[in-house]
């Protein structure tokens, strides 16, 4: 199920609970990834709060939103970075992607396998991805006030499995949003204070979202390895004929 692209834009960009929500989870996005500079950006769903920090820096910057979802033009007063298209046939090319992030994309896909396949072939080799989803355990997943509310909220269990299934290396796990979904003005003045504590914890129940960080590891066949060493010229001695080359 896909939420519409201006009750996202509504919540994150016009409501004090939905900009709190954005500080919290990009803070800790810059945390992972501190810079981003001569690299490749994408994020896919509703994640183009969370790239502004890279605009400057970042070779490029692309924001892939889902056709159910819909598009709206980002950032304001530039020019325009956001891209609609379908969740498992992305309009780019193998292998361009240095980061990746999705936010409000995995747990509202109607197919979460072929979307992680895609993510995999337009990452890469070594890049990284950031998969941002509700937690099965956290408050938010459990209220429609917020987006965190809608699609399938994961375990951290569930979610690292369902990344090694389709070849994700996790490099680290954390969870943010320890503010409770409320708009009460109490909370919202603790928020600031919610989310330092929050991070001092030894699990991940009480957070709202989980963040996992993966990378894209390829590694050489040891086959083709050996065939490459066994078939090596030598410097120094004599190129094979053609006939000889024909008949190896």
């Amino acid at each position: 199920m896909h939420l519409d692209v201006q009750d996202l834009r509504n919540f994150y960009y016009r409501s004090p609970l939905g900009r709190a929500a954005q500080t919290a989870i990009r803070d800790q996005l810059v945390e992972l990834w501190p810079e981003a500079k001569g690299l490749t950006v994408v994020g896919y769903g509703f994640a183009v709060p969370l790239l502004r920090p890279y605009l400057e820096q970042a070779r490029r910057v692309i924001g892939l939103m889902p056709g159910p979802q819909g598009v709206m033009q980002w950032p304001a007063g530039m020019a325009n970075v956001t891209v609609l298209c379908t969740e498992t046939l992305w309009p780019l090319p193998t292998g361009l992607v240095d980061r990746l992030v999705l936010l409000h994309g995995l747990e509202t896909s109607e197919h979460p396998s072929a979307l992680l396949e895609e993510c995999f072939r337009t990452l890469g080799p070594g890049g990284r991805a950031v998969f941002v989803v509700p937690n099965r355990a956290g408050l938010w997943s459990r209220s429609d006030r917020t987006p965190f509310g809608y699609g399938r909220p994961y375990s951290l269990s569930q979610l690292e499995a369902q990344l090694r299934r389709h070849g994700f290396a996790i490099e680290r796990a954390l969870s943010t949003l320890y503010q409770p979904p409320s708009t009460r003005r109490f909370w919202r003045r603790s928020a600031a204070f919610l989310e330092s504590f929050g991070r001092h914890l030894p699990v991940f129940a009480a957070g709202g979202v989980l963040m996992v960080e993966t990378s894209k590891q390829i590694a050489l066949p040891s086959r083709g390895r050996r065939a490459a060493v066994r078939d090596a010229v030598r410097i120094g001695d004599p190129l094979p004929s053609p006939a000889a080359r024909g008949m190896s």
